[in-house]
C-alpha cells in the first residue's frame, strides 16, 4: 500500500477529458478544499440516521470517519470511498429499540458488520461473479425497494394517548415546508448546491420550526465544545437478529455498485477490489457496532462530488475522513443535531423513505429487467407487499418482520422457480 500520491499536472488545472486519478492529487489547498466538499456531501444523510434512531449523532459521524479510514487501508488506497450511516440500518433499528434497548440494535449492526467481513473474504478469494448469481438485480432491486417503503409508516408518524406524536403528525405545516423546501432545491440549483437539497431542506425546516418555537436550544448551551463521543457497547438478542441480516445483501449491492462506478468514471477495472471493498465496509460496519456508531456503506453523494470535479483522488477522503473526526469531537456540535424537531423529520422522512424505494426500481430500470417474465414479476411482487404490509412471523423466541420475510421470499421464490421452470421448460436461463 502506498500512501503516497503523484501531482497531476501542475496540480492546478485538469485539463479536458482527464480526471485525477486514486493514486493522484492535485495541490494541497486545492485537495484539502474537495476533501471538505466530501464532508459536506455526506453530511446530512449520515446525520439523519442517528438522528431518527435515537444513536448518538457525534459518535455516528466519529466510526464515519474511522470506517472512512479503515476502507482506505484495507483497499491499499486505491479506491477512494466515504463511507456515511447507510439508511438500510434504519428500520432494523427502529424495531429492535422498540422490543429492546439501544444496546440490542448496536449487537445487531455488529453481526452485520461480521458476516459482510466474512462475504468480502469469500468475495477476495473467489470472485465477485457468484454474486451476480445469487442475487441478480431483480432481487436486489426488491431489497433495496422494501427496505425504504416498509418505513412508510414511521415517516407518518404515531401519537400517544397524552397526544405526542412523531413524524410528519408531530407538526404537519414544518413538516410541509420541509418537504417543499426539498423538492424547490432541488429543480432550482445545479451542482453540490442541487445534490444538497436534503441538507438544505432540514436547515430550511429548522429555521421554520425554530420561528414557531418548536425548536429547543437548552441541550446545546449546556453541551461542551470539545470532548469524546459517547461510547456504548453491544448486547445481543437471538430475536433481533433476523431484522438485521438482509441488510447485509443491501451492502453487498451498494458497496458493487460503487466498485463499478468508480471503475467506469476514472476508466479503470476495479473488480479486483470488490472483495477488499466489501471485508472493509464489513469491518468499519463491526467497529461501529462495538462502540455505539450506525452500520456504515458508500455513499452516493460523495460520487457525485466526484463526477463534478472529476477528482478521484483518495487523499481527498483522507482529508474528509480527518475533518469529520475533529467534528465529532465536539459535545456541542452533536447536541445541536439532536434538537431536530419532530416535524423536520416527518417532512425530510416523507422524501428519504420514498428515495430508497425508488432506488430499487432503478436497479430495476438500470439492468432492463424484464417484468414479462412471470418469474421477475412474482419476485418484485411478493416481497413488496410483504414489506409494505409488514408481515411478521414469530418461531419460539425469534421474530422476523417484513423486510426479513420479504428478503426471503425474494431469494426463495426467484431460484425455486427458475430451478422448476428450467426443469419443466418453461423458463430460460
Amino acid at each position: 500500500m502506498r500512501l503516497g500520491w503523484t501531482l497531476h499536472g501542475d496540480g492546478a488545472r485538469i485539463a479536458p477529458g482527464e480526471v485525477v486519478a486514486p493514486h493522484e492529487r492535485l495541490s494541497w489547498p486545492r485537495t484539502i478544499g474537495i476533501g471538505l466538499q466530501h464532508v459536506v456531501a455526506m453530511f446530512g444523510a449520515t446525520f439523519l440516521v442517528p438522528v431518527l434512531t435515537q444513536f448518538d449523532p457525534a459518535t455516528t459521524l466519529f466510526f464515519s470517519a474511522v470506517g472512512t479510514i479503515t476502507f482506505l487501508l484495507i483497499t491499499g488506497n486505491r479506491l477512494p470511498s466515504y463511507l456515511g450511516s447507510s439508511f438500510a440500518f434504519i428500520a432494523p433499528i427502529l424495531a429492535a429499540t422498540a422490543s429492546g434497548d439501544q444496546s440490542v440494535a448496536l449487537g445487531g449492526v455488529l453481526a452485520t458488520g461480521v458476516l459482510l467481513a466474512l462475504i468480502g473474504v469469500v468475495v477476495h478469494v473467489a470472485g465477485a461473479r457468484w454474486i451476480q448469481l445469487v442475487m441478480p438485480p431483480v432481487v436486489t432491486g426488491v431489497i433495496v425497494a422494501l427496505i425504504g417503503l416498509n418505513l412508510a409508516p414511521v415517516a407518518w408518524g404515531t401519537c400517544d394517548e397524552g397526544g405526542a406524536c412523531s413524524g410528519f403528525r408531530a407538526a404537519p405545516l414544518t413538516a410541509v415546508v420541509t418537504l417543499a423546501s426539498i423538492v424547490l432545491i432541488q429543480v432550482l440549483f445545479r451542482g453540490i448546491v442541487g445534490r444538497l437539497a436534503i441538507l438544505l431542506g432540514v436547515v430550511v425546516g429548522y429555521a421554520f420550526a425554530g420561528v414557531r418555537g418548536e425548536v429547543d436550544l437548552t441541550a446545546v448551551r449546556e453541551a461542551a465544545w470539545v470532548g469524546f463521543p459517547h461510547f456504548t457497547a453491544p448486547s445481543f438478542d437471538p430475536s433481533v437478529l433476523g431484522l438485521f441480516l438482509p441488510v447485509v445483501l443491501v451492502l453487498v449491492a451498494e458497496n458493487v455498485g460503487h466498485v463499478k462506478s468508480v471503475a467506469a468514471m476514472t476508466g479503470r477495472d476495479y473488480d479486483r477490489l470488490t472483495g477488499r471493498a466489501l471485508l472493509a465496509d464489513g469491518v468499519a460496519t463491526t467497529l461501529a457496532g462495538l462502540g455505539g456508531g450506525s452500520g456504515t456503506t458508500t455513499y452516493a453523494e460523495n460520487i457525485g462530488v466526484m463526477a463534478a470535479s472529476r477528482v478521484y483522488s483518495t487523499a481527498a477522503y483522507w482529508v474528509a475522513a480527518v475533518g469529520a473526526l475533529v467534528l465529532s469531537m465536539s459535545p456541542k456540535f452533536g447536541a445541536l443535531v439532536n434538537t431536530v424537531p419532530a416535524g423536520v423529520l416527518g417532512g425530510v422522512t416523507t422524501m428519504l423513505y420514498g428515495m430508497i424505494g425508488i432506488l430499487g426500481a432503478r436497479i430495476w430500470v438500470q439492468a432492463r429487467v424484464d417484468f414479462s417474465d412471470p418469474v421477475n414479476l412474482t419476485t418484485a411482487a411478493v416481497p413488496l407487499i410483504i414489506g409494505i404490509a409488514n408481515f411478521t412471523w414469530t418461531a419460539g423466541d425469534l421474530q422476523f418482520e417484513g423486510i426479513a420475510l420479504g428478503t426471503a421470499a425474494a431469494l426463495v421464490i426467484y431460484h425455486v422457480m427458475r430451478a422448476v421452470g428450467r426443469w419443466r421448460g418453461t423458463v430460460q436461463g
